[in-house]
């Protein structure tokens, strides 16, 4: 509780200011009393510079202490308000405008109140150059949770500008590799594409502290990793992805003392703390093993992230953690559906429900992909009829371009699968490869595969090959494991239906090979199924046998699962699509793992 240079003058100030932090700081805290000794400063008429202080010290312990949000912010108000009219009281003056815009943003839903305390800091501050730095972080952040792209980076381009003015290289990169992720963000590929050219020559001249050089480093590649996976160049990101990995076992190993030293005020800004970095090259790594079909991979570092999150959690309560876990989670999921265990699945999609409980915001940014996943987790079900109304669900919630395609190419499947050819034609233009509207390389190459099994169904082989074979193309052009597999194995069905066994074995017993290292269980069974029948055709009772013990055990585990999750109490969410989440079918199992 720092105090102005005029409270050495009064001593019942200065009693009271300790007395408030010893009840403050005692174990336990007792916030009572430490409010107490704060408001009996106001019974004293103290100097308008005490009285802002006072409010803002007051303002600070109720949101940290007492969750008492409109108490709180009556008092910043009245911070806010007294230290804008007198001067050499920068530090109160900032720190209520920042905190005052945080509880209107953040706790009360109210931007609109936030943004003109925001800009008028902004324009009292430029001799602070901390604060004049930080308060426009914070309007960039509130602009992009709007959606207001060009706002926010236009507030980054001003940062950058101010941060050259004050001589901090540093601060100027932060802004400009900020700027880069909104564009990300926003799809904004030819932003990203300058901010990144100019930031990249920018930090490898960069001669500051060689640990500020590191995390801006780490910064940059963790934009450059994600701009790859969002393109779905899985094969292209490969040494970027090792790059990052190698920067923060730098900044993983170097000690807390070697910090750089900071002359510059406009420099005393981290982009995240070093633990939260470490949690998310684990994390891109995730998504990068994810996509590559490596799901081995995506759990080990995804157990790694996980456990770092709830060591971190005692200490901390910044909402970024929750942000990393549900992602995180997202990913599991997705890795345990593919490997055919559905009970893990189910009981992890109510754990990423529950992180979305702490976080309310979060079920706004994430719904639709909880939803996408209930769907998933439906589809590995045979629930036909519920994965439809899930991925519907989703569809409402979003607006997030390759979430829409990703969503109707698994709603192409159901209705190929249910046979429901209308449906399935109002939905052809939206996933024809041709015209679909992505970015992502993966997304297209699976358009393809759909087309492809659509062409299957209607044993109009010919177009069914030449689809999976462009499948093929641009998945072994970026090795994407899992659709290499379905396409062989599709394609070796294909040739089986034409006769031709030598071609069918050909292609799906490196099918079964490459499902095997993924491991895809669903793609193993069709697999093992087609060599059954390929041995049988050649006379090669041995092979055939073994493919027959092959099959038998991958449907005898994933019938044990499937009829485990079906008795789970969880497995009812499926008939979840609106309202508020049906936490009382959690089990009390999946209640103790959070």
């Amino acid at each position: 509780m720092a105090s102005s240079s005029y409270s050495t003058e009064q001593p019942w100030y200065v009693a009271l200011l300790g007395l408030a932090e010893h009840f403050r700081t005692s174990n336990p805290p007792n916030i009572r009393l430490c409010i107490h000794c704060l408001q009996s400063i106001f019974n004293f008429n103290p100097p308008q510079d005490i009285e802002a202080r006072t409010h803002l010290q007051l303002g600070n312990i109720l949101l940290s202490y007492a969750k008492n949000t409109d108490i709180a912010r009556s008092h910043l108000e009245k911070a806010w308000t007294i230290s804008s009219s007198i001067p050499h009281i920068d530090d109160v003056r900032f720190e209520s405008a920042s905190v005052l815009a945080q509880i209107y943003t953040e706790k009360q839903n109210q931007p609109q109140h936030a943004k003109p305390i925001l800009l008028k800091g902004i324009e009292l501050s430029q001799q602070a150059p901390y604060w004049h730095c930080r308060l426009l972080f914070q309007l960039a952040q509130l602009h992009t949770s709007e959606k207001d792209w060009n706002a926010a980076m236009n507030i980054m381009g001003m940062g950058a500008d101010y941060a050259l003015s004050v001589r901090s290289e540093y601060t100027r990169l932060l802004f400009m590799l900020s700027r880069g992720m909104i564009g990300l963000i926003s799809k904004n590929i030819s932003c990203v594409n300058e901010a990144m050219t100019q930031a990249g020559h920018l930090i490898e001249s960069f001669s500051g502290s060689p640990l500020h050089k590191e995390y801006l480093k780490v910064f940059f590649l963790v934009l450059q990793v994600c701009h790859y996976l969002m393109a779905g160049q899985v094969k292209s990101v490969k040494p970027v992805l090792k790059q990052l990995q190698q920067s923060i076992q730098t900044i993983a190993h170097n000690h807390s003392d070697d910090e750089p030293v900071v002359s510059n005020a406009a420099e005393m800004f981290q982009w995240l703390p070093k633990e939260h970095m470490c949690i998310l090259v684990y994390l891109v790594t995730v998504m990068h093993s994810m996509q590559a079909g490596y799901m081995d991979k995506a759990q080990k570092y995804t157990d790694k992230a996980l456990m770092q999150i709830e060591k971190l959690k005692f200490m901390d309560s910044n909402p970024l953690l929750s942000s990393f876990q549900l992602m995180l989670l997202e990913h599991i999921i997705m890795c345990r559906l593919i490997m055919g265990n559905k009970s893990s699945a189910i009981q992890e999609i109510f754990q990423a429900c529950h992180v979305c409980q702490q976080q309310p915001r979060l079920f706004t940014t994430h719904g639709s992909q909880i939803h996408t996943l209930i769907g998933l987790y439906a589809m590995s079900m045979n629930c036909m009829e519920a994965a439809e109304a899930q991925f519907k669900t989703a569809l409402k919630m979003t607006d997030g371009a390759d979430l829409i395609n990703f969503i109707k190419l698994n709603l192409a499947i159901i209705y190929l699968r249910t046979s429901r050819q209308n449906e399935l034609l109002g939905m052809l233009d939206a996933i024809n490869p041709e015209t679909i509207p992505t970015g992502s390389h993966t997304l297209k190459a699976a358009s393809y595969y759909v087309k492809g099994l659509q062409f299957f169904f209607q044993a109009n082989f010919s177009d069914a090959k030449r689809c999976l074979r462009e499948t093929l193309k641009m998945a072994n052009a970026e090795d994407l494991n899992r659709l290499i597999s379905c396409s062989f194995v599709l394609l070796g069905h294909i040739f089986l239906s034409l006769g031709n066994a030598q071609e069918a074995m050909n292609l799906v017993t490196p099918a079964m090979q490459l499902a095997g290292k993924i491991p895809d269980v669903h793609v193993q069974l069709w697999a093992s199924s087609l060599l059954k029948d390929l041995y049988r055709q050649c006379g090669d009772s041995v092979n055939e046998a073994e493919g027959y013990r092959m099959h038998t055990t991958f449907s005898q585990a994933l019938l044990k699962d499937h009829f485990q999750s079906s008795q789970m109490s969880e497995h009812q969410i499926i008939q979840w699509t609106d309202g508020p989440c049906p936490f009382h079918l959690s089990s009390s199992s999946s209640n103790a793992m959070l």
